[in-house]
């Protein structure tokens, strides 16, 4: 393995776990229901590139407002169980690329599967939240991505 690949991989693996701590530690001090998703978005939105780091944001705030919004609005109109949630993701993923939004496809797919899971009286606040929640962890991630490297790497591109 190149050290070029392992310093890349440790500066990547170390932002991520700071931005996981951070995002929960947030989400714990905001008493959000649950960090988990704070977490889980901090870690994928990550990058060493700030550019990057914002491009997966939006993609993954897109994906949660689509699959929290449907989820929450066919909560209502369905009923509970298997067959609605499988519609449901079936919907909303086939919506997002109608909206020419391919990549926020299976996101939006699992959040709103995650929302019709609840079966919450309250579909719309349970959806609210899972969007606080991964406001945070998309916040956190951005902002770590901004903290320099600790070493610095040239890439292929920049040998040519």
């Amino acid at each position: 393995m190149p050290s070029s690949t392992l310093v890349s991989g440790f500066q990547l693996s170390l932002r991520a776990a700071l931005s996981a701590g951070l995002a929960v530690w947030v989400a714990q001090l905001l008493q959000l229901q649950f960090p988990l998703y704070a977490l889980i978005a901090a870690v994928l939105v990550t990058d060493l590139s700030p550019p990057q780091s914002r491009l997966l944001g939006f993609r993954r705030l897109v994906g949660t407002v689509l699959g929290a919004a449907a989820g929450a609005a066919l909560t209502q109109l369905l009923p509970p169980g298997p067959a609605s949630i499988g519609f449901s993701i079936l919907a909303v993923m086939l919506v997002s690329y109608l909206l020419r939004l391919e990549a926020a496809a299976k996101l939006a797919g699992y959040v709103c599967g995650i929302v019709m899971l609840d079966f919450s009286a309250e579909p719309w606040t349970y959806a609210l939240y899972r969007l606080i929640e991964t406001l945070v962890g998309i916040g956190v991630g951005i902002l770590v991505s901004f903290v320099p490297k600790l070493l610095r790497v040239e890439t292929p591109e920049e040998r040519q």
